[in-house]
């Protein structure tokens, strides 16, 4: 570990149990200092506060992976285009993270810590510039035209848009989506389809409690509608070099990442077998499981498991699918693919580290409204 690294982690274990309160002093200093930049963000600041401190803890955990340090700044400089984010912004930025920092560490802060968060963010702010820079060519949001919209079931949906220009990305990246229903609030979504001709995109949606985009996109969008689109993010893709088989374990709506990267090999794939489980709480939650059985049936290499952890009657497996996949092993030369909830990404995690599967060979997203 280097020194930057030892002191930044260290320094933020000082303030780590007060993440909430530092974020609202944050916001309100950066607020202070430059009132125009209260116009980028949103009405409700609550879910935008828990995004600052997960770019920041990203940042800190990864300095001392130069390549996963710098991806993931890049494409968190592209993304922030769509906030109109300029140059000078980061300097405001920069001063109120410092102090905010400073004054939640209290006694304990000292130079060292100064220092190492001057030199930290310097890096920071460098390599999300050079991102948004070097994406400077694509607009920083598109707009797509709603085509297509079903309710698959109580609380999840189905829809279809197409961006009024094209949009290049990868079969298992995500982009974050903006609504009329809900102006300069943006959530992420993975995007359930391999690139199409058409240039048409597909996206599953659960409403989650008062998550405000998510119920928009499933109670409110309607085909016509315009919604807003970030630049593609996300290293759950397929390595084209690899010829290990391929297990993908997907819950709820985690599910879209999965589907885009079967839809990928479909189209490519001759050698690798893929072996999909599909978890949910109930029959109701497995709201795509006819299009992956008819899938598993036209194609050979393809296998599909479901199963539930809160329906008896449910004809299939039932317990967790980070549990089920266990069962299904060993999977000692397989690239694994997991995406769901924050919770159910960590268990499956537990589950594959206690198989001994090799981290490299495992690639994830947790995210969404909850």
């Amino acid at each position: 570990m280097s020194n930057l690294s030892r002191l930044l982690k260290e320094s933020w274990t000082l303030v780590e149990e007060q993440q909430d309160k530092l974020a609202s002093y944050f916001y309100a200093r950066m607020f202070l200092s430059n009132p125009q930049l209260r116009d980028l963000f949103p009405v409700q600041m609550d879910v935008q506060r828990s995004r600052l401190l997960g770019a920041i803890v990203t940042a800190v955990q990864t300095v001392d992976d130069p390549d996963r340090f710098g991806e993931y700044l890049e494409s968190l400089g592209r993304d922030h285009r769509k906030f109109h984010v300029q140059s000078e912004h980061y300097d405001t930025v920069g001063d109120a993270l410092l102090e905010a920092l400073r004054v939640f560490a209290g006694d304990q802060w000292t130079i060292e810590f100064e220092q190492a968060w001057r030199d930290g963010y310097k890096v920071i702010a460098e390599r999300m510039m050079a991102g948004a820079e070097a994406d400077s060519t694509n607009p920083p949001y598109w707009h797509a035209e709603v085509l297509y919209h079903e309710r698959r079931s109580r609380d999840i949906a189905v829809m279809t848009c197409r961006p009024l220009n094209e949009l290049e990305y990868q079969a298992g990246q995500y982009v974050s989506v903006e609504t009329k229903y809900q102006p300069r609030l943006w959530r992420a979504y993975s995007i359930a389809n391999a690139p199409r001709k058409d240039g048409s995109l597909d996206f599953h949606v659960r409403a989650v409690g008062a998550g405000w985009v998510s119920s928009a996109l499933v109670r409110r969008v309607q085909p016509g509608d315009m919604i807003r689109l970030g630049a593609p993010m996300g290293q759950m893709t397929l390595d084209r070099r690899s010829t290990r088989d391929v297990v993908c374990v997907a819950g709820g709506t985690g599910l879209a990442p999965v589907k885009a990267l079967i839809e990928e090999m479909t189209r490519a794939n001759r050698t690798r077998w893929v072996h999909v489980f599909f978890g949910a709480r109930d029959r109701d939650d497995l709201y795509d499981l006819a299009c992956l059985n008819r899938l598993a049936a036209r194609y050979p290499w393809l296998s599909v498991v479901a199963a539930t952890s809160e329906d008896p009657e449910f004809p299939g497996e039932h317990g967790n699918v980070s549990d089920i996949v266990a069962r299904y092993g060993p999977w000692n030369d397989h690239d694994f693919f997991v995406s769901g909830s924050a919770a159910m990404v960590r268990a499956t995690l537990r589950t594959l580290a206690e198989m001994q599967v090799p981290a490299i060979r495992i690639k994830y997203d947790a995210f969404g409204d909850s």
